[in-house]
């Protein structure tokens, strides 16, 4: 079955959309027109370029591997890139929460077979969470950095009275990653009511039977929980030890 017909009314939709949301966002003070349509720009070409390669990623295990330490290689640039100005050291310290809140969940659902250990679908599902981790990794990371920097007076007044800079962290800015969380947690709340996912609607689409599309998202979803849970909580560690230049840190 096809889900989207290619041909110019396709790429008139796509214009049509990007052109849209550069004018809404210009218009209404919410950033600059060139944003989304920077943003299309670059999800068209992405995505080509990944059409034509992904093919040959998927022909073996260490093409597999390859392709997803691509993406966990970008998800860290990205997330530096909100968090640390550019040029700041420290960004590469951001490999680890995206690590450690993808490798579990991928992993144990790999060797209890709940997922095939088969490219075709690690390769997906590693994507999604890793993109995921990063979510939450720069969210949590740069609403940490936003509010130890509104609040240091705040922030230095708990080391004075001897708290350590985790201890302080914690007490000012730790509630702020919090905000990193949410978007996934109401995704599961509402899922099936608020919306249909895209991995089950593209499981439907595929020949799935709706309870193995289901049971697949659910298993996303709940993955996705625990990817980002666990990348902020270590985004927040990595900001109370100092990795980050940019923090008011010592």
């Amino acid at each position: 079955m096809n889900t989207v017909h290619l041909g110019w009314a396709l790429g008139a939709v796509i214009v049509l959309l990007a052109g849209a949301a550069a004018i809404i966002t210009a218009t209404s003070g919410l950033g600059r027109w060139r944003t989304p349509v920077i943003a299309s720009a670059r999800a068209v070409a992405q995505l080509a370029a990944v059409s034509s390669v992904i093919g040959l990623a998927l022909e073996s295990l260490w093409g597999t591997l390859g392709f997803i330490a691509l993406m966990a290689g970008v998800a860290t640039w990205t997330a530096g890139r909100r968090i640390a100005p550019t040029g700041e050291r420290g960004v590469a310290w951001l490999l680890i929460p995206i690590l450690l809140g993808v490798a579990p969940p991928l992993g144990l659902a790999v060797l209890l077979r709940v997922v095939p250990a088969e490219p075709i679908a690690v390769l997906p599902l590693a994507g999604i969470l890793i993109g995921g981790a990063m979510t939450a990794t720069s969210v949590s990371g740069r609403r940490v950095v936003e509010v130890l920097r509104d609040q240091r007076g705040s922030y230095e007044a708990a080391l004075a009275i001897g708290l350590s800079a985790r201890q302080a962290v914690g007490l000012v800015a730790r509630p702020a990653a919090a905000l990193a969380l949410v978007p996934g947690q109401d995704q599961t709340r509402t899922v099936g009511l608020v919306t249909l996912p895209g991995a089950f609607v593209g499981l439907i689409l595929a020949g799935a039977s709706p309870v193995e599309a289901g049971a697949a998202q659910v298993l996303i979803l709940v993955a996705l929980l625990a990817v980002q849970a666990g990348a902020a909580a270590v985004t927040v560690e990595l900001v109370a030890a100092g990795r980050l230049a940019a923090l008011p840190v010592r």
